[in-house]
C-alpha cells in the first residue's frame, strides 16, 4: 500500500504531459475556425500529428528554391506550418492569379442560392444579346454553367475578353478550353445583383470568412490578391464544403457540384476547380488529353484552385488539410497557367512530412 502514493504520482504525470507530444487522430478532432478579426489563429505542432520532423527543413529548403513566398499547411484548421520567404511577410499581399477563379465559381452560386440567377439559363438572360459575335442561336446555347465549365465552345485563341474575341468555334458543351471568358461570370452576377460585382463579393464572401484582399482589373486578367492566411481561410470553407462556423456560406450541394466532374470532355474539371484522382485530364492551352490523375502521388481525393506562377490552395477532405503556396514561378523560364511539374516534386516533399 506504500506504493499507492506513488502511482497516483506517476498517473497524475503522465495525464499532465503537454498534449502536443502525443500524436493525435486529426479526423476525431473539433474542427477549429479562426476568428473573423484579428491576428488570432490557433496551431498544431508536428510533433502532435507523429509527422516527420527531419523531412521539414527538406521542405522549406525546396521552397526557398523554388521562388516560393509563402507557405501554409492547415489541419483541422489549425496552422501547422507557415513559411514566409524571399523578403515576403505574413502581412504582404500577393496574386491568386487562376486560383482566384475559384472565387468567381463559388460567388456565383450564392447569387443562385439567393433566387438572383441560375447557372442553367443562358448567360445572354442577364448580359443582353450580342455579348459575343456569334450568331444568335449559337450565343443562346451559352449558359452560366458553360462559362464555371469552361465548355462555352468560344474561341480560346485571344485571352482578352472583347465581343470581337468572342467568336464561335464549336456549339457549347461540346468542346473543353481553358480560357479567360469566365470573367463573364462576374458581369453575371453583378447584372443578376444589380451591383459591382466586388461589393456583392464582399458582403457575401470576403467579410464572412474575414479575409482581406481586393480585385486587380488588369486590362487582359482580373486577378484577386491578399495575404497568405485569407487564401488560408478560403481553402477552410472548401474544405468544409462551403461552412464557415454555424453558417452555411455556399450551400453544400452547389459546392460539391463545384468539385465534382463537370462534363464528360475534362473529368478533372469541376466548376473552376481542377480535381485529382480522376482517369484522365486536360491542361490550359491545348486539346490534348493526359491519362491518369493531375497529381499522382498527391491524395485523390484532393481539389484545387490552380494559378499561374504556382499559386495553389490544395484541399485534402480525406487528412482534414489545406496547403498554401503563393509566390513566383517556381521554374521561372517555363511559367504556367495552371498544373505544372511542380506539383508533383512538392508532394514528394510534403508526403515525406506527413507520412
Amino acid at each position: 500500500m506504500r506504493y499507492l502514493p506513488l502511482l497516483v504520482l506517476a498517473i497524475l504525470f503522465i495525464g499532465c504531459e503537454k498534449s502536443d507530444d502525443i500524436p493525435q487522430n486529426p479526423t476525431t478532432e473539433a474542427f477549429y475556425y479562426p476568428p473573423t478579426t484579428g491576428s488570432t489563429w490557433e496551431t498544431k505542432s508536428i510533433a502532435s500529428l507523429g509527422w516527420n520532423q527531419s523531412a521539414v527543413q527538406p521542405l522549406k529548403d525546396y521552397l526557398a528554391d523554388k521562388h516560393t513566398k509563402s507557405f501554409m499547411i492547415l489541419v483541422n484548421g489549425r496552422i501547422v506550418m507557415e513559411e514566409y520567404f524571399n523578403g515576403h511577410t505574413a502581412a504582404a499581399t500577393w496574386q491568386w492569379n487562376s486560383a482566384g477563379k475559384t472565387l468567381v465559381a463559388t460567388t456565383t452560386g450564392i447569387a443562385q442560392q439567393e433566387g438572383l440567377l441560375n447557372i442553367n439559363n443562358k448567360a445572354s438572360q442577364y448580359l443582353g444579346t450580342g455579348w459575343t459575335s456569334e450568331t444568335l442561336d449559337k450565343e443562346n446555347l451559352i449558359t452560366s454553367r458553360h462559362l464555371l465549365t469552361m465548355s462555352s465552345g468560344l474561341n480560346d485563341e485571344k485571352e482578352l475578353v472583347i465581343k470581337s474575341n468572342l467568336t464561335y468555334l464549336a456549339d457549347a458543351g461540346t468542346r473543353w478550353s481553358y480560357h479567360n471568358v469566365f470573367q463573364k461570370l462576374m458581369d453575371v452576377v453583378a447584372a443578376a445583383s444589380k451591383q459591382d460585382f466586388e461589393v456583392y463579393f464582399n458582403s457575401k464572401l470576403k467579410n464572412k470568412i474575414g479575409m482581406d484582399g481586393f480585385w486587380n482589373y488588369g486590362p487582359i486578367f482580373t486577378i484577386y490578391n491578399s495575404s497568405t492566411r485569407s487564401m488560408a481561410r478560403f481553402g477552410l470553407l472548401a474544405l468544409k464544403n462551403g461552412k464557415w462556423n454555424n453558417e452555411q456560406i455556399i450551400n453544400e450541394a452547389f459546392f460539391k457540384e463545384s468539385i465534382s466532374t463537370s462534363q464528360t470532355i475534362n473529368p478533372s474539371y469541376g466548376y473552376l476547380w481542377w480535381l485529382n484522382g480522376k482517369s484522365k485530364y486536360m491542361v490550359p492551352g491545348g486539346q490534348t488529353v493526359y491519362q491518369g490523375a493531375l497529381v499522382p502521388n498527391a491524395p485523390a481525393d484532393m481539389y484545387s484552385a490552380m494559378g499561374a506562377e504556382d499559386q495553389r490552395i490544395y484541399v485534402i477532405p480525406s487528412k482534414n488539410m489545406v496547403v498554401i503556396r503563393m509566390g513566383d514561378a517556381s521554374d521561372p523560364a517555363n511559367p504556367n497557367f495552371a498544373l505544372s511539374g511542380f506539383d508533383t516534386a512538392l508532394w514528394d516533399k510534403i508526403n515525406a512530412v506527413i507520412k
